[in-house]
């Protein structure tokens, strides 16, 4: 796998996983304020913790791609032979 074939697999995945977390452990403003607040929408997250999910989200990533670039190094998923 080449340099560009790797960054594009990297970004997919990396991607993926970001929308997979991106909800977990989220609190809803409208669970903490009852009332009406004006110009702040009641589904919008009470602290969203983005720093910590864009750290877990490359983690994750870079298993999940090391373990992806280790098989296609060895041949062992090589969907070349696949499309003949």
């Amino acid at each position: 796998m080449g340099i560009t074939g790797s960054i594009i697999v990297y970004v997919m995945i990396w991607w993926i996983i970001f929308f997979s977390v991106l909800p977990i452990g989220i609190r809803s403003n409208k669970e903490v304020f009852k009332e009406r607040i004006g110009g702040m929408d009641p589904g919008a997250p009470k602290n969203p913790q983005i720093r910590k999910k864009f750290l877990i989200t490359t983690l994750i990533t870079s298993i999940i791609f090391a373990v992806i670039y280790y098989l296609v190094d060895i041949d062992l998923l090589n969907l070349r032979e696949f499309l003949k």
